[in-house]
This record gives C-alpha cells, structure tokens and sequence, in this order.
C-alpha cells in the first residue's frame, strides 16, 4: 500500500467520523516554546489549553513533524527519522477514551487489513478504564500496563499532558523474543500513540514534572506514524525503505558508489543522507535558512551531516542539486510546494553545500593540527576553546567537531565550550530581551483570552478610537495585575486596538493611551499569543485599572514611514523577481520608519547594474500613483488570482491580498500607502551576503530617500568645487588623484628607507665594545616601521659579521614602539640569543616579543619606553660578559 494511499484511508476513516480535516501547519512552530513542530498536537495546543475556539470539536490531520533529540540514532534504527509525517486524530472536550479506542483498532483491522491476533496494547499503570476498552477488542494476555516513562505523553514543556494508550504490532519471532512490548519493542513495534489529555503541567525535567491542574476540557490527540505504518504495510526492513524515501537512498548509492544492502557502515550513512536530505528539504520549503542560531542551526547541522557522510563514502562532487529533486519526485504530490518553489529551496541547500565544502577543507587542517597538538601532550581531550575556534572561526558545528573526535579516539571539553558560547550569546540576548516584557509566562495572558476574546484590530482604517482596558500584566513579575501606578511598565490589553502588532517584519506602532487623570507612552506591541495584541507601555501619570476607558492614538507620523517602508518592500521583492527569475524570493524583512531591509534566496551577488535596474523600476511603478487595495479571500483562491505567498510564512484559510495596481500582489497582513506615489522615493543602499545563498538588500523610502539624495547631491557638488570636475568627470578624477597619492606615498617610502639606512655604516663605526661583544643600540628617527628597522639591524650587522656583535634598533612609530634585535655567529656561541634579549627587553614597552636566536622583534604601546628598552639591552649584554669573566676566573 503505498503511502499516499495509507494518508488517504487515515483522513477518509476519521472524516466519516465527523472529523474536519486540516492542512499540516508549517514546522516553523507558533509555539514560543518550541523551535519546531514536533508532534502532530502541536497546532492544535491553544485549543486544548481553551486558549482558542476549535472550528470544529473534532479535527484529524497529517502534520509534518522533526524531532532532532534521537540524532544520533538516525539511520541505526529501523524507527528513528528526524522528519516523519504524524496522522492524527483530535477531540476538543467531545469524545474520550471510549470512542477512540475501538474507532483506532477498526482502521487497524479493517482499513489496513492487520490481523487482531498481530496487536498489543499498552495502558498506564493506573489506567483501568483504557484497559476495561481494550478487553472488549484483544485477549487481557495482549494488554500490558506500563509506567510514566512509556504511558505518559506530554510535548517535554509546560502544556497539555496525559496517561496514552500505544498499539504495538507483533512482526514475528524473527524480529526478537516473546514477552510483549514491555520486553521488546524491536519485535513488537509501536504504531499508534492514543492521548487522553487531561492535564497541563508546568516545567520540569524528563518525566519529573508537576501537574498544575486540569484542562479545560478531557480530549483525545493520536499520533500513528505515517512512515512506520508504510513500513509494516509495504513489508520493508524499514522506515528509509518506502515508497517515499527508497528513490533517495538509491541515489545516495549511486551518487557515491555504493550500493544498499552490502554493507551495515555504509548502510548506516546512506540512510543519515536520505534521512537529513528529506528533512532539510521540508524546512527550507516552510521557509527556515541555515544560520548558527534556532531552528536555522537545526537546518544547517542535517545538511552537513548529510554532505559529511557523502564525503566519508567516497563522494567529491557537490549532491544537493541532484538529492533534492529526487526528494521533490517523491513528496511532491503530497507537498506540492515542494515543486511550486524548486527552485528557491534548491538553491539555498545548493549553497550551503558550496560553503561548507570550502570549511571542510579549511577546517579539516586546523582540526588535525589540533588533535596533533592533543596527542603529542599525551591528552585525551580537545580543550573547550579549540572546538570554539572551529565553529567561530571555520564555522564547524560542535557536533561534528565531537564525531570527527572520537573517530580519533578523543574526547571534546564541551562545558568549555559552552561556556564560551553562552558569553557570545550573552550582548544578544540582552538586546533582544530589552524589546519585550521580560520573561513573561504566557498563562498570565490565557485568562485574559479566555475572559474577554480575542483583540479586534481596526488599525487598516483608523489611528485613534476608544477602548476599554481588559487586562495588565506587570513587567517587573509577569503576572496579572488589576492597577499599574505612576512610572511602571506594564503590558495592556484593550478590547479593539489600532495598534500594529509587530509581525511580518513591520515593525509595531507606538503611540499613547490617554484616560482620565493619566497617560501612558506605549513602547511596543506584540502578540504573546495568537489573537491577543499586548501593549508595553510606561504610566506617565496617574493610575491605569482594569476595566479603565482609554483614548488610544498611534503616532501617526511612524505608521505612514512604516507603511510607505512596507509597501516599497512588495514592489522591491516583485521587481527582484522580475530582473532575477522566481527564485528570488523572500527570505525576511524589516519594514521601520523610512528604511526597509529585504533578504532573498539569490546563488550569487547581486551585479550592481541589476541593482541599479531594480530602483529604476521601483520608483518608476511609485511614479505611475497606482492604487493600493486589500481583500480578503481564501488560499486557493488567492493562489489561482497569482498572489505571492511569502516563503516560509504561515497563513489561515482566510487571506489578505494586498495588490499594488496591476504589478505586485502578495498575501499581507500588514498596513500600506494608500496610492504608490506616496512613497516619493526609493534609495537602495546596499546589497551583501548574510549567509549561504541568501542576500540582503537595504534601502531608504519617502523622506529619508529624499534626504539622502540630498547629502549626497551636496557631496557631489563639494567634490566637484574642489577638483575643479564636472560631476561626470569626478571618478575618473578621484582615481587619478589616488594613484597619484599612492605612487608619491611609494616614493617616500623608499626615500624614508634611504636615509634610515644611510646611517648604517656610521653606526658600525660607533659600536661600543661591551666584554668583547661589539654592541649597537640605536634609536631610528620617530616614524621608523618595523621593517625598515629590520633593514637597518641587520645591514649594521653585515659589517660587523666577522666578530661576536649584537645590534638592537628601536623607534616610535605613532602610538606604538618597535624594537628589533639581530646576532652574529660569535655572539650566539657566547650565549647572546636575539629572540631571548627581545622578551625581555620588549617589557619596558608594555608589549612582547620574540623570534630565533639570530633575528626578533617586538613591540609594546609605551611609546616613551623606547630609550629603556635600549638601555635593558645593553644590561643583558653586559650581565652575560660579567658571567662569562666570572665563570672564567
């Protein structure tokens, strides 16, 4: 049974069950809690903790889902994948335990033809209603209990939880011994995962959690797992065999020179490629990038595993091109952004491939200096900052740093290491946490939903309105409060808001909130959970209650730079497309007052006459006054009328289009200009790379456009007064001024060198004879460098080659001093080293030295130093005569 058809029975068996059947939501997980999706409940977790009103009591879906905890066990296994698809099943406060039970068991038998004898139950160890269900369908022999570890579900952070039943299917002797699951789940392998969520808990480690009390209602969420179900029902060895991952393995093979089945070490690598390649294609599809923060590292570390494990097969040549569209000839029935956007997902691996070969070669030579380095000291461990330097320097993830260490036998000190990550970490996320109310538990804002419903947003047509004042939350503790004081920040819930909360990459509106007797300056806006808008706000006078009428104004003059900001973006992202092709698209923005920031999947840099082109078109269609309009409509309907999905944004069944005339039209919550010649101008500024087949363009709009343009207009007319040019004519003069300034600059640094050395052979003649070591400790001219104080050392020396000599020169050269020491052959056989002399006399320059016993050099910043640090010389000179005199006598 193939797996599309598998997905189709689960969907048709729940729908005839009165289930309204959901679309998977992206893995980029709404949930602040979570990087990504990792269970099939995930989307619908509001609806269990009463959040949010379900459309429907009972919802079944197939939720696409990575898991990245079991990673090193990817490809060991025959159950272990990071990306699988979750068929679920989910009742909001409607059925429970005694419906869903037999209903699971019937898709079992009768959808997918599984003999009852075949299955096993598990139930929580106190559970006896699931297990009185079960005994009406299988044998009681056939029913084990099982504790918190094995029947108890929750997502591993505060949230709804549970006692679960699994259903297990006996694959035969051959697979191991008797006994049930509680004795072997390589055997007897786990199918279906029936939740009975009753429960929220609060935070805590692995299972040792506390229960904060009941849900608001009892439910059901399932999970059967589509790629395990193929296994079973396609009679594979296992899950990378079906019908959906097969044509990847097979390819890995051939791209390597390997073939399947031949060997377990190259089975075992083959499988990590066909695994990471499908998941990293599922993320970038829903919009994730590869960085070294979040989700985006998650990204990043599947496609270095998989490109390192092509490597240790054997394979030199970049695969990503080749792997991806197998992985879209396979999924892309079921997935069909998989092929609507090829292109841009693509490239994004394609480039992230190019760029970690390039650290593989790099990187692979300071791995192996260092583990030489760790050896030869007869250590067993890579000290903490090596592995830091790998990954900060070269760009190595920490867990490819620890494989290729123990591939060597090594371990890696990754406390250190962390250490060092943190303190890199640390300026971030102070910034960041400036921007919000602190760590506020998002439970502080449920009741608030729950009381007064969502918060109605009016600010597409209106500024300023009145409210009321549903709820505050405190800054300084994150709870509810019913009344926030004089000089007090607080987090403000009203009933209907203008307010835009920061989303989409427009930035939230500020503005002020006035009651009687008190204002309150509003810093930011956010949604700390969906369909509640939070304002930061500070009390500047008088006392903000509960229940308090407030006249709302946002600060009108941000929103039209923002919205001027934001609408120039639309036409920036279309024009792109249009001078690069439709794999240009969207990987983030940032729309603020007067400045827009536009990320794109682009292979390479942007030439600077598309650039040019791309502003010219911009501000052409600004020129044309098209009008701005909205409207509201389904997905499919706005797909079929062409409007562009952002890539990786998430989106309802229900729409907004925003189109500018006839030549942009993209799904936007946002708000914008009414008529495109409002933006007045638009000024790229810059385009640059931020990571591996992304780029980042920068721009100005609206006034901040006009104004540059005016520094720059002035700049222009100042240079052109002073090289007495035409504008026209201002490169061209500028670069001949320039090399001009250089070859003079050349000139007087030859000039310079000239005289330094002239005075060689008169310091030859001044050499101060020190215990029979003819000594020369010179101070160059201010401005010496390093080099030509070298030069100078050593042509003193050729004329004193033919007895013991030392000679020390020094200068000061800006704020800091130099100091070089040569020796000749006789002075070394008495014990006189160059390198040893500069350690110690490059002290009284508050710097080091050092170098071989013939030539060294150093330096320091005590620029005032220079004539001490020629005396120390002197002294070393003369203490190592005296010792000599004395060992003599």
């Amino acid at each position: 049974m193939e797996t599309a058809e598998i997905r189709r029975r689960f969907l048709s068996h729940f729908e005839q069950r009165g289930h309204l059947v959901v679309p998977s939501a992206s893995l980029i997980a709404e949930d602040p809690t979570l990087l990504l999706v990792n269970a099939g409940m995930v989307p619908f977790k509001p609806y269990f903790l009463g959040d949010l009103t379900p459309p429907s009591p009972r919802a079944t879906s197939v939720q696409k889902c990575v898991r990245t905890v079991d990673i090193d066990n990817v490809g060991q296994t025959a159950r272990h994948a990071s990306f699988f698809q979750m068929c679920g099943n989910f009742s909001f406060g409607d059925y429970f335990k005694a419906d869903v039970i037999p209903w699971a068991f019937e898709l079992l038998t009768e959808g997918y033809g599984f003999k009852a004898d075949d299955l096993w139950a598990t139930v929580y160890l106190d559970d006896d209603e699931a297990e009185e269900i079960w005994k009406g369908l299988l044998p009681a022999e056939r029913i084990q209990r099982r504790g918190k570890e094995d029947n108890y579900w929750s997502m591993g952070v505060p949230g709804p939880c549970g006692p679960c039943s699994e259903i297990y299917f006996d694959r035969g002797p051959a697979y191991g011994g008797d006994g049930g699951p509680e004795a072997d789940e390589n055997r007897y392998l786990e199918v279906w995962n029936l939740v009975f969520m009753q429960f929220e808990r609060g935070e805590g480690a692995g299972y040792d959690f506390p229960i904060l009390g009941d849900l608001p209602a009892r439910s059901i969420d399932t999970g059967m797992g589509l790629e395990r179900m193929a296994t079973l029902l396609q009679g594979v060895e296992n899950l990378y065999e079906i019908d959906i991952s097969r044509p990847v393995l097979d390819r890995a093979g051939e791209l390597t020179g390997r073939r399947y089945g031949e060997s377990h070490t190259d089975d075992v690598r083959l499988r990590v490629i066909a695994d990471h390649t499908r998941t990293a294609a599922m993320l970038i599809s829903d919009g994730v990038v590869p960085s070294n923060e979040g989700r985006g590292y998650v990204l990043r570390r599947m496609l270095r595993r998989a490109v390192r494990n092509v490597r240790l097969l054997g394979g030199r040549e970049p695969v990503m091109e080749d792997l991806f569209g197998v992985v879209r000839g396979a999924m892309g029935s079921i997935y069909p952004e998989l092929v609507d956007r090829a292109a841009a997902i693509t490239s994004v691996a394609v480039a992230e491939e190019q760029a970690f070969l390039e650290t593989l070669r790099t990187g692979i030579t300071i791995f192996d200096t260092a583990v030489g380095k760790a050896r030869a000291a007869g250590a067993s461990q890579l000290a903490g900052d090596e592995a830091f330097q790998l990954h900060d320097t070269y760009g190595f993830p920490i867990d490819l740093t620890l494989e290729m260490a123990a591939e060597q036998g090594l371990t890696v000190d990754e406390p250190g290491f962390r250490r060092l990550m943190e303190r890199q970490r640390e300026l971030a996320k102070a910034d960041r946490a400036a921007r919000r109310i602190g760590n506020v538990d998002l439970s502080a804002f449920r009741p608030i939903l729950a009381r007064s419903g969502p918060t109605s947003f009016t600010g597409y047509a209106e500024l300023s309105r009145t409210a009321t004042v549903v709820g505050l939350v405190s800054a300084a503790t994150g709870q509810g409060v019913p009344a926030a004081g004089e000089g007090e920040e607080v987090g403000i819930v009203i009933d209907t808001t203008p307010f835009y909360a920061e989303s989409g990459g427009q930035e939230a509106d500020l503005g002020r909130f006035a009651f009687d007797g008190g204002e309150v300056e509003i810093l930011d806006v956010q949604k700390p959970i969906p369909d509640l808008v939070m304002h930061r706000g500070k009390v500047l006078r008088g006392e903000l209650r509960l229940g308090t009428e407030v006249e709302v104004t946002v600060d009108a003059d941000r929103r039209r730079a923002v919205s001027r900001s934001h609408t120039a973006t639309h036409l920036v992202h279309t024009a792109f497309r249009r001078a690069l092709g439709e794999s240009a698209t969207q990987a983030g923005s940032l729309n603020s007052p007067g400045r827009l920031r536009f990320d794109f999947h682009s292979m390479g840099a942007v030439p600077a006459a598309v650039l040019a082109d791309v502003e010219d078109e911009v501000n052409e269609i600004a020129l044309r006054d098209l009008e701005v309009t909205a409207f509201v409509t389904t997905q499919d309907e706005a797909r079929r009328l062409g409007a562009m999905a952002l890539f990786g944004e998430k989106y309802g069944e229900r729409v907004r289009v925003v189109d500018v005339g006839d030549y942009a039209r993209e799904l936007c919550g946002g708000t914008h200009v009414a008529r495109s010649a409002q933006l007045g101008a638009v000024k790229l500024l810059s385009e640059s790379s931020i990571s591996a087949g992304t780029r980042r363009v920068e721009g100005l709009v609206g006034l901040d456009a006009f104004r540059y343009l005016a520094r720059e207009h002035l700049l222009v007319s100042q240079l052109s007064g002073a090289l007495k040019a035409r504008p026209d004519e201002l490169v061209d003069r500028v670069a001949d001024v320039v090399t001009r300034l250089r070859d003079a600059e050349k000139e007087l640094e030859r000039l310079r060198a000239e005289a330094v050395l002239a005075g060689a052979a008169g310091l030859a003649n001044s050499a101060v004879d020190v215990n029979g070591v003819a000594l020369v400790a010179a101070e160059a001219p201010n401005g010496t460098s390093a080099d030509d104080l070298r030069r100078l050392a050593l042509d003193v020396r050729g004329r004193l080659i033919d007895r013991p000599a030392v000679v020390a020169t020094a200068s000061a050269a800006g704020e800091r001093a130099f100091l070089v020491v040569v020796t000749t052959e006789g002075a070394r056989g008495l014990g006189l080293k160059a390198g040893d002399l500069v350690k110690v006399a490059t002290a009284e320059l508050g710097g080091r030295g050092g170098g071989k016993p013939d030539v060294a050099q150093g330096g320091g910043g005590d620029v005032a130093g220079v004539g001490r640090a020629l005396a120390r010389v002197r002294d070393l000179v003369a203490e190592a005569g005296a010792a000599r005199q004395h060992a003599g006598h």
